[in-house]
């Protein structure tokens, strides 16, 4: 039996900062960013956008009556959680007003987390072949301004809908994955924004990689001629090129190409978007996906995962005969073209404008709702979330 994603589509804030205005802001030279990162734009959530309605704001675009009646689970991936307790799962199936008779979870392993919620749904599947799972990752990378990792800031959230017999691609039992503790990358629960060794996590990513692919060659008895394209978790396009530069020394000249046109394809929207942790490897697939127009049925695609901490997996799946008829480029084209460009002092607000870690009440502004949902605000310490 086959089984995989049979949907997929995007949700990012509508606003964001240009990144040359904002290196000349800093006073650093622009290639430090779009070319040294590798990063153009950023998306730049306001208060009003969480995981909880970027991720409904998503899945709403792939739910139709009859998946409605399938849903076995919904499982969120993220860091960005909304609660300590109460999964934002929750919130979601509230906000999509999904059955009651579901499981809904959620996962967090740093940017791992969408992939240990994707490989939970395909096990789930593989015991309930009628059934549909719908999977989200979604975060907010945040860092702070004017410090090193504003660069690598963004939001968004990717919905897949995961199915036996899937119209886009199958999930191939093919993974190799590994685990170590390391203090790359964490977030202290008190706090929203994140602390990263940056170049020790560099490293680590890198090792992960270089160390699971090997294994995944002996074990799995393919090498890099066997994909049409490889995927990588991007935090920043350039720690994927930098990953991928790693397979290439073993390639032939055709293979080595074909990856390296087709990892840009992959980046597009990540350049535009920036960090989404949980979401971002599947954002560079449907990047690829959506800009690729010479891939084809039965191409195999590669896909790294890695989440600071550390988990890290390999994996492949299987183009499917009708899966370009199941994209929708023209229209997540249209999301990023229609987004409003803040000027950096407006980027600046919007920033310190968030939900406090604190029991005051909060309003959120409605000048910035954005999507079907969205936050109003946090009133006795409960979120209150409204659908426009």
């Amino acid at each position: 039996m086959k089984i995989g994603i049979d949907a997929i589509a995007m949700d990012t804030p509508d606003f964001y900062v240009d990144l040359v205005k904002l290196a000349q802001v800093r006073g650093d030279d622009p290639d430090k960013y779009t070319i040294g990162i590798g990063q153009d734009e950023q998306a730049v959530p306001p208060s009003s956008q969480d995981i909880v309605t970027m991720g409904a704001n998503a899945a709403t675009k792939l739910l139709t009556p009859a998946i409605r009646a399938s849903l076995g689970m919904v499982l969120v991936g993220t860091e960005s959680g909304v609660d300590a307790s109460k999964s934002s799962a929750l919130f979601i199936h509230d906000l999509l007003a999904l059955p009651e008779w579901v499981r809904a979870v959620e996962l967090k392993e740093a940017c791992y987390g969408g992939t240990a919620a994707l490989m939970m749904a395909r096990d789930y599947i593989a015991a309930h072949p009628d059934k549909t799972v719908l999977v989200i990752a979604a975060d907010i990378a945040r860092y702070g301004l004017a410090t090193a990792g504003e660069v690598t800031q963004g939001a968004g959230a990717v919905a897949m809908l995961i199915k036996a017999e899937p119209h886009i691609m199958t999930i191939e039992d093919d993974s190799v994955y590994r685990s170590e503790s390391i203090d790359d990358f964490w977030r202290p629960v008190y706090q929203d924004t994140a602390i990263a060794q940056g170049k020790y996590s560099t490293e680590q990513y890198l090792a992960f990689f270089q160390a699971i692919w090997s294994r995944y060659q002996t074990q799995r008895h393919h090498t890099a001629s066997d994909f049409a394209a490889m995927t990588f978790h991007l935090p920043y396009t350039k720690m994927g090129k930098k990953a991928l530069k790693l397979v290439l020394p073993d390639t032939d000249e055709a293979t080595g190409e074909r990856l390296q046109r087709r990892f840009e394809a992959s980046t597009r929207y990540c350049r535009r978007v920036g960090n989404i942790y949980t979401g971002s490897l599947y954002l560079g697939l449907l990047s690829l996906l959506d800009n690729d127009t010479s891939l084809k049925a039965g191409d195999r695609i590669g896909l790294f995962s890695y989440g600071s901490g550390a988990v890290a997996e390999f994996f492949s799946g299987i183009l499917q005969p009708d899966f370009a008829a199941q994209l929708h480029a023209a229209n997540h084209a249209k999301m990023l073209a229609d987004r409003q460009e803040l000027t950096v002092p407006e980027y600046e607000a919007v920033f310190s404008d968030k939900v406090p870690y604190d029991p005051e009440d909060y309003r959120s502004d409605p000048t910035y709702y954005h999507g079907q949902f969205v936050l109003t605000g946090v009133i006795g310490q409960e979120r209150q979330y409204q659908q426009r």
